[in-house]
């Protein structure tokens, strides 16, 4: 199966953009056996990670990558068969301190563990001192530029889950988050509520933006964050049934109105505060202050001895 998907795969990247149209499982398996394969490179990790079009320096794309082959997501049990629960969960975290994960937190990944989701808060499985540092885009105001020339200049990975309306005006900035070495991750097309929507819906939030990311950049990432970070069981399993990994954070702050910053000292203060090892951090790229402190939060989380880690190392 896997053979005849490369052969259709490739046959798509030395044509045409407007390649085979490929359900969820094909899509992932695709992206699974690109490892080690000339013609795309494949960043390393357990859950296929991510994928990219070969380097030809074409025009189709922002990024000079060969468009990907579109998928096709269909709900996977749109009557809820499994009988899974519906109801709204806001995802929460509390409040990390003294280099210990708030048991929120650690509740959340035990549960998503035990029910078998492919989801995860923090990292409870590696050993070390290890940070994941995450970015929510969903539109620009001019701190986006900052934080990646600081995570270039300090040599740090990041995810980055983009909205298509951020990919679609701000193409440069995406194109640059992706040939830096980033993450792109799927933030969805519209930002909806995912428990508040049935499963056509959610198939279509997760298509929309991975095929226009898979057109316009040559780039697809098997990584997702709900919008507002609201989830239900069933959306749960209808989105990791589809290949993606689920990335919820355990370290976050009140920074996303960018007319209520508090300074760039708040920002260092609060987040080295809460580090613990395993931390997804979450920030948002509209802050100003996060663009101002990040530098500050790099130095003293390393000189408190941890390593930034991409999410495709996650175990």
């Amino acid at each position: 199966m896997i053979g005849t998907l490369m052969t259709v795969f490739l046959s798509a990247l030395l044509t045409v953009s407007a390649g085979p149209v490929l359900n969820g499982a094909e899509a992932r398996a695709v992206i699974d056996a690109l490892r080690g394969n000339p013609a795309a490179q494949m960043a390393e990790g357990p859950d296929g990670g991510v994928a990219t079009g070969e380097r030809t320096g074409t025009d189709k794309t922002f990024t000079g990558m060969e468009p990907l082959p579109e998928v096709r997501y269909t709900a996977l049990d749109p009557d809820n068969a499994k009988g899974l629960s519906t109801e709204m969960i806001a995802h929460s975290y509390g409040v990390a301190s003294q280099g210990r994960v708030h048991s929120i937190s650690f509740e959340s990944q035990k549960y998503f563990d035990e029910k078998g989701f492919n989801a995860v808060t923090y990292d409870d499985k590696s050993e070390g001192k290890l940070l994941y540092l995450t970015f929510d885009c969903g539109y620009e105001n001019g701190n986006t530029g900052k934080i990646l020339d600081t995570l270039k200049e300090k040599e740090v990975p990041a995810a980055f889950f983009c909205t298509q309306h951020e990919a679609q005006t701000e193409p440069e900035l995406i194109a640059r988050m992706i040939n830096e070495g980033h993450i792109v991750g799927n933030h969805s097309v519209h930002h909806p509520n995912f428990a508040k929507i049935d499963a056509e819906k959610m198939a279509g939030e997760l298509e929309g933006f991975d095929n226009y990311m898979r057109r316009n950049f040559g780039y697809c990432s098997a990584f997702f964050r709900y919008p507002e970070g609201a989830y239900s069981d069933y959306a749960l399993s209808e989105v990791t049934g589809h290949g993606f990994k689920v990335c919820f954070w355990s370290l976050a702050y009140a920074d996303w109105d960018e007319n209520n910053q508090k300074g760039a000292d708040y920002a260092f203060e609060t987040v080295t505060a809460r580090l613990h090892p395993g931390a997804i951090i979450l920030l948002h790229s509209v802050s100003g202050d996060n663009a101002a402190a990040l530098g500050r939060i790099i130095d003293e989380a390393r000189a408190q001895g941890y390593e930034f880690r991409a999410l495709t190392q996650l175990p």
